[in-house]
């Protein structure tokens, strides 16, 4: 890459990030800060977050959600970029999840999404600004006992493709698909569940950078879809 390009990358500007207290939605909130970008939070629990502005919100709730968009880019005077990283999980069998759980799951981790993304399509489109997606590579591959799970990214991986051919030249989309990695995601799963072998995980900080990448493309460039894992990656391919 040339001198030239390098000066050419966008700055991240104001960014939302769903699940930004913690996880990988924290790691995307200090790489915002550390590139000099103004980062703005919403999870359902901000009492850790400190530093950066937060609005208290469960992505689940759309009508919340479009209050919690509204509020947030009234605090940064607009948006130029959403990360959507909230995410939970519910593992089992499908006749051994309870069905509120398990539609819980595709509430948070596909309608999240959408609510999130439909909110702030006016700010961005204001912007041309950038959407980033938090799918998985279970979305890209399914196995037992995470129907749920599997549902719910597949369907963030095909909203986005979609969202990507609707908007283009409007705002920028990126799937990003990543692997497991080392954070408090698996702590409430039973013990048949949560990963034996955590030398496997990937740092959430090293996706944050793929997630920065994405959204300091020059204008013009996209990236529309980018897998980040760990080199023994056990969910890929």
């Amino acid at each position: 890459m040339t001198a030239e390009n390098l000066t050419a990358r966008r700055s991240p500007g104001r960014v939302l990030v769903t699940g930004g207290a913690s996880g990988l939605g924290a790691a995307v909130v200090s790489a915002v800060l550390q590139a000099g970008g103004t980062p703005v939070v919403l999870d359902r629990d901000i009492s850790k977050v400190a530093g950066v502005k937060a609005v208290e919100v469960d992505v689940a709730d759309r009508p919340a959600v479009e209050a919690a968009v509204r509020e947030a880019a009234g605090m940064l005077g607009g948006l130029d970029a959403v990360v959507t990283a909230a995410g939970i999980d519910r593992c089992g069998a499908l006749a051994d999840v309870d069905a509120l759980e398990w539609e819980k799951v595709i509430g948070v981790n596909l309608m999240g999404t959408v609510s999130v993304v439909r909110a702030a399509l006016p700010h961005l489109a204001a912007t041309h600004g950038r959407v980033v997606t938090v799918a998985s590579t279970l979305g890209k591959r399914a196995v037992a006992d995470a129907t749920a799970y599997c549902a719910s990214k597949f369907g963030v991986v095909g909203f986005s493709h979609a969202l990507a051919a609707e908007t283009g030249g409007k705002i920028g989309v990126t799937t990003m698909i990543p692997g497991g990695m080392k954070t408090h995601f698996f702590d409430d799963r039973t013990e048949q569940y949560k990963p034996q072998d955590d030398s496997r995980l990937n740092d959430p900080g090293n996706v944050a950078q793929a997630i920065l990448f994405a959204l300091t493309q020059p204008p013009g460039c996209e990236i529309r879809e980018m897998l980040v894992c760990h080199e023994e990656e056990g969910s890929w391919p």
